[in-house]
Parts: structure tokens; C-alpha cells; sequence
């Protein structure tokens, strides 16, 4: 019997939350095979078996804190690696006792009579598979009592389930281009389920690459796709004269980096357009609740940044109450440990309204999209020499930024929206007023 501990992660870490179970009890696992995944509030961590065998007891379910070094589970070593074995309860059951235990659904048979072999398998294939050929099966719409191609011990692994899935899509295409017919067809051709069109581009003799998306991509795009489905988004649009503010950075810059050891950059000037206008128009730093809208009076401001796995959108906390030097400090480690993937958990939790600047990259226009619960999402853009018409006889080259604001439109109305940008464009044109209204 070996236990499933949970391991040491790092200084000041104690404790975690189990995220998910990537196993069940009774389920084979081979060394290597991923069990779970634990949750602290500064990695994620996943854990793996350390031995082949059975898992025989999950101590501990997905949501429950643990400590370092505490048992959450045990895995039961068998003779044979990765062998599936039969349990009823939370009992190992032999299997010369005439009965096959499947994962959700006993199947009993009649003392006297023995199982076809063929029959056991089938039973028994979903336990004789490997955690990570279960989830490609499932994915790929294949039960696993399909997969002819085993080891000799019955075993099914990735593997298996990839070269199952590459020849029944290889029968199924050759079927539909009126090569094959339904009398010669092989049964597994007819056993298969049809293949998706994603299936096919497997099947594809063009090159590609098949990347697994990492766990901040998922969540992303689940949050992403959930903004748009939930919120009534639109985005409204407006220019900004930048001719001031970098007119005070380049007389101003030196004495400020030397003064405070941080450079002065863009951000800090938008981070306080945005909090002076939230405090006129506080719809914008609020968020819906049910049939209520909470209004909030404090002011956090995810600033959005580009790291390696994704974007992630830590928070500058009150930042109502810092001047510039210490936002441009803050913003500079936060990117800092995004880029280094340091950030904890609570550095990325509970902004009432964000900032993203896609101009860094060259984008000149975008409609950027909620980070919900938030009502209010600022887009940052490219600063380009624009002519401007200064008065009916006057036109100017002028450094110009087109601005974004997406927004809810279940709470926040249209005049709102674009009073709030009008007055972003405003304090950003006239850096003076952000001492008094930032």
C-alpha cells in the first residue's frame, strides 16, 4: 500500500485546495499519470503516481483544503503494472470470484457458469484503461469496449485509443468516396461512431501540430466566452490628444526615475483618468448581482498583461490613494511576476475595472472584452501622428491614441458609457486636473 501525500511547494506554502481528482477508486493508474491537481495561492500543481497499481481509497474530495504532508489518498500496488482490479465497495474483489465490477454499474455472474473471456474484457476495459486514454476516448466520442488494439495483458492506453480513432476515420473516408461498401466493411468501421469534422483534420495528410491547451488557456476561454454570453456588451469609441502627457514625460522623466527609482510610463496616467472617471460616473465600477447592482466605493484596477501561458489581469489595489510613482512601481512587479508566473491567487482577484493596452504591440483599434463580473473595460491603443485640424485654419500633426471602453449595457446606458470616455479623453488631455480629479 503506498500513500498519496500531498508534497511541499514552495516557501510560506502550508496548505491547498484540491482543484480536481483526475481518478476514481478501483481506477489502474501507471507511473506518471496524472491523479489531481492541487490548488495554492501561488502554482498549481499537479500530482502524479509514483507507482503502478490500483487506486484503492480517495481520502479527500475535490474542494477540501489540505495540508502539506497530510495522506489524501492510497494507491494498492498489484502484481502486474497498470492492471486494472475488480472492487466492490471499497474492497479489492479477486478475481476468480465470478464477478466484475464496473465503474458505476456491477454486472453479477451466475455461479457455476464462467464469463466468456471476450465478455470479462469488455467488462472489465473501462478499469484496465489508463486515465489518459479514458479522457482521449471521451473526447473523442469512443467507448473504450470498441478499442480492439491492446497490449497482451488487455490493457488500453493513449495509444490504443489514437490508432482505434485513426482507422475508423480511415474506413469511414474511404466508405464515403464509394471505395468500400457495407458488405465487406470491417466491423469496427461499423462500430465506430462517425467522426467530426475535427476528426477528419486529424485524419489529414497535411502537416500540423497538436498542442494540449494549458490551464490558464482554458480558463480563459471559458471566461471569455462566458462574458459574451452573459453580458450585454458594446463598446464605444474616442481619440485622445497625447501631446501633453508626452510633453511631461520627456521634461519630467529623468528627475522622476532619479527621484523615485521607477520610470514614469503611460499607465500611471491612465490608471488615474480611469479612477476620477469611475468616482463621476460609479456605474462603471460597479457589477450585477442577481436582480441587484453592487455600486463599489473602492477602487482596484486590473491592469491586463501578456505573459507566456495567456493573458492575466493582476490588480492594483485603492488605487485612488497611490500617486503616480507607487502605481508605476506596483503595475512594474505585477507584470514582473506574471511574466515569471509568481502571481498569487489574491493578486488576481477582486478588480472593479480594468486597463488594456494593446498598443504596446502595434494594435491600432479593438474592442476589447469584459472581464466579468466587471461592467467597465478600458482599451489602450497605438500612438500615431494624426492631422488634426486645430481650428478652421489650422491643421497639426499631433500624437493621437484612439481609446476604447467596452461596457455593460445591462447597467451601464449608452450616454453613460460615453460621458465616462469623454471624461477619460478630458484628464488625459489635461494632466494638471489628474492631481485634483484622480
Amino acid at each position: 500500500m503506498n500513500n498519496i501525500i500531498v508534497p511541499a511547494m514552495g516557501e510560506s506554502i502550508t496548505e491547498g485546495t484540491i482543484y480536481k481528482w483526475h481518478v476514481k477508486e478501483g481506477e489502474a493508474v501507471k507511473l506518471g499519470d496524472v491523479l489531481l491537481e492541487l490548488e495554492t495561492d501561488k502554482v498549481n500543481l499537479e500530482m502524479s503516481a509514483e507507482i503502478d497499481g490500483v487506486i484503492e481509497k480517495i481520502l479527500r474530495q475535490n474542494g477540501d483544503t489540505v495540508q502539506i504532508g497530510e495522506v489524501i489518498g492510497r494507491i494498492q500496488s498489484g502484481g502486474e503494472a497498470g492492471v486494472a482490479a475488480e472492487v466492490a465497495s471499497e474492497k479489492s474483489v479477486p478475481i476468480d470470484e465470478k464477478k466484475v465490477v464496473a465503474e458505476e454499474k456491477p454486472s453479477a455472474i451466475v455461479a457455476g457458469k464462467p464469463a466468456e473471456p471476450h465478455q470479462a474484457n469488455e467488462s472489465a476495459s473501462f478499469l484496465a484503461a489508463s486515465p489518459s486514454a479514458r479522457k482521449l476516448a471521451r473526447e473523442r466520442g469512443i467507448e473504450l469496449e470498441q478499442v480492439q488494439d491492446r497490449d497482451t495483458k488487455g490493457r488500453i492506453y493513449q495509444e490504443n485509443v489514437r490508432n482505434h480513432s485513426e482507422v475508423a476515420n480511415d474506413q469511414v473516408k474511404r466508405s464515403g468516396d464509394g471505395q468500400g461498401g457495407t458488405g465487406g466493411a470491417n466491423p469496427l468501421a461499423q462500430a465506430a461512431p462517425v467522426p467530426s469534422a475535427q476528426e477528419f483534420v486529424v485524419a489529414s495528410s497535411k502537416p500540423m501540430v497538436r498542442e494540449r491547451m494549458s490551464r490558464r488557456r482554458v480558463t480563459i476561454a471559458k471566461r471569455l466566452v462566458e462574458a459574451q454570453r452573459t453580458a450585454a456588451m458594446l463598446t464605444t469609441f474616442n481619440e485622445v490628444d497625447m501631446t501633453a502627457i508626452l510633453d511631461i514625460r520627456k521634461r519630467r522623466k529623468q528627475a522622476f526615475q532619479e527621484k523615485h527609482d521607477v520610470n514614469l510610463g503611460f499607465m500611471s496616467f491612465f490608471t488615474k483618468a480611469v479612477v476620477g472617471a469611475l468616482k463621476a460616473y460609479p456605474l462603471l465600477n460597479a457589477e450585477i448581482d442577481g436582480e441587484d447592482i453592487l455600486v463599489k466605493k473602492y477602487y482596484d484596477i486590473g491592469i491586463a498583461v501578456s505573459a507566456k501561458e495567456g493573458l492575466v489581469v493582476p490588480v492594483v489595489r485603492d488605487a485612488d490613494r497611490l500617486g503616480f510613482a507607487e502605481i508605476e512601481r506596483q503595475i512594474g512587479e505585477l507584470a514582473g511576476k506574471a511574466r515569471s508566473n509568481k502571481l498569487s491567487i489574491s493578486e488576481l482577484q477582486g478588480g472593479t475595472f480594468t486597463i488594456t493596452n494593446g498598443g504596446v504591440f502595434g494594435s491600432l483599434l479593438s474592442t476589447p472584452i469584459l472581464n466579468t463580473p466587471q461592467v467597465g473595460i478600458l482599451g489602450m491603443h497605438k500612438i500615431q501622428l494624426r492631422p488634426i485640424a486645430i481650428d478652421k485654419d489650422t491643421m497639426e500633426n499631433r500624437p493621437m491614441m484612439y481609446i476604447a471602453l467596452s461596457y455593460d449595457h445591462r447597467i451601464v446606458d449608452g450616454s453613460e458609457a460615453v460621458r465616462f470616455l469623454v471624461a477619460v479623453k478630458e484628464l488625459l488631455e489635461d494632466p494638471e486636473s489628474l492631481l485634483l480629479e484622480g
